[in-house]
């Protein structure tokens, strides 16, 4: 799975040739979530309270990028990194 950011701890990757909706996955210590682009609801999984909303606030950033990403990987293409949260 291609990671595409990294912020405190927190990994963010996506599949390719994944199922819809588009989404991206967060790690966090032994803790996975998968995330909706478009919404950002969680629609697999879960993360502690403070590191679900340092990603979902990095994601109200970067939903373009993510995006965009999406669209990379559903076609094979190399997925671009997108800058982490600060």
């Amino acid at each position: 799975m291609p990671e595409i950011s990294r912020f405190f701890g927190i990994t963010i990757a996506m599949y390719y040739n994944e199922h819809n909706p588009p989404h991206f996955h967060a790690r966090y210590g032994s803790y996975k979530v998968e995330v909706e682009i478009r919404t950002l609801a969680v629609l697999a999984g879960s993360l502690p309270p403070r590191a679900m909303g340092m990603v979902v606030e990095w994601a109200s950033n970067h939903q373009e990028a993510l995006m965009e990403n999406w669209n990379l990987a559903q076609t094979q293409d190399r997925l671009r990194s997108i800058h982490p949260l600060e």
